[in-house]
């Protein structure tokens, strides 16, 4: 039934003919985080030799301008003598180890950072542990387990990644995508339409035939950031390509940078979904803590001072060192590129400064 299907397409096949028709939350989460098998677990995705570049590895001028963010915000905030630096997902440990390299022009700032990695996969670990030898890192399997104290979190491309459930709007009611057998083949299908609770207030905005999705485990996340900062001070920044209102079929697979079949081999292409930022707005909002609007990526980094440290750089290259600086510095900002795809929005303890490069809610 499965001879030529990936491993882990072969064990997901045996459980759909055993079981049933599995969520399409539950199929992207054991094609990304499956021990053995899963994409994650099973290789190091990132940059050319990988499935996609994500924005730290295009120019440390990225990280230097979050860094030069939390920066400002340890200096409104007081000068906490001692912080969490966290971040989730962190990749090969690019974005932090630019962080902490912007940190050290204020010692007393990169003393008071207590660094930790939110990562589930061991093969990245290590990856992080090599790029940061020289800091003193940890690691935590979940944003729970972080140390306490003012938390200083950054999400770059993480809650993309978080497995989601999909629904198509049926005359009668919402029909759920889930992953099925056709054959030989792992196909998405539709359940019988009924009421779904969390989507009844999208019943005025969609109609039939629309899909919307939800990201079951956004809300804990972002609500435990909000909670820790609440409590102790800080901030968290998001920064994901999305929009602000979950409206179609953003489900997407990339191998070899390369758009693909997500159904097609699993286990051996990067599964995301766009964020849909309200869903993260509204997890973060409560009592004591404010929330900015969400901004796109290059405003936010022009207002950080990104076009002058690009012009500071440049004096030092020729050739094509210096062109590859400029396309990086493009790239990163150009509303063509990731300038208007990536968003930015951020939570801060109400009554404290907004983080610089983010605005407030109009």
């Amino acid at each position: 039934m499965a001879g030529a299907m990936t491993p882990l397409g072969q064990i997901l096949a045996r459980r759909i003919a055993a079981q049933g028709p599995m969520s399409l939350s539950d199929y992207m989460a054991e094609c990304l985080l499956d021990p053995r098998h899963g994409y994650y677990s099973t290789r190091d995705p990132f940059g050319a030799a990988g499935d996609f570049t994500t924005a730290p590895e295009i120019s440390q001028m990225f990280g230097e301008m979050i860094g030069l963010c939390l920066a400002q915000v340890w200096l409104d905030q007081g000068r906490p003598e001692r912080f969490v630096l966290a971040e989730l997902g962190p990749g090969r440990g690019t974005l932090m180890a630019d962080v902490l390299r912007s940190f050290r022009k204020l010692p007393a700032l990169h003393h008071a950072a207590r660094p930790v990695l939110v990562e589930a996969s061991a093969t990245l670990k290590a990856r992080q542990a090599q790029t940061l030898a020289s800091e003193q890192v940890e690691w935590r399997d979940s944003i729970e387990d972080l140390p306490g104290g003012p938390l200083y979190l950054i999400a770059n491309e993480f809650f993309d990644a978080l497995p989601i459930r999909q629904f198509q709007r049926d005359a009668s009611g919402w029909r759920e995508v889930q992953v099925g057998l056709a054959g030989d083949r792992l196909t998405p299908g539709l359940t019988a339409p009924g009421p779904i609770a969390a989507l009844a207030h999208r019943l005025a905005d969609t109609k039939t035939g629309n899909i919307v999705e939800l990201c079951p485990a956004l809300p804990p996340v972002a609500a435990e950031a909000a909670r820790r900062i609440r409590a102790k001070g800080g901030v968290a920044l998001v920064i994901d390509y999305g929009d602000w209102h979950s409206l179609g079929d953003t489900l997407q697979a990339l191998s070899g940078h390369a758009p693909t079949d997500p159904f097609l081999a699993p286990g051996t292409a990067d599964l995301t979904a766009h964020v849909d930022f309200e869903a993260l707005a509204q997890a973060w909002a409560a009592p004591g803590i404010a929330v900015t609007a969400m901004v796109p990526q290059g405003p936010f980094l022009e207002r950080l001072g990104i076009t002058a440290r690009a012009k500071s750089l440049a004096a030092r290259l020729a050739g094509a060192p210096l062109e590859n600086h400029v396309a990086a510095h493009r790239r990163l900002t150009h509303p063509e590129e990731m300038g208007n795809l990536f968003k930015v929005i951020g939570c801060h303890p109400a009554g404290t400064p907004i983080p610089p490069g983010l605005l407030p809610v109009t």
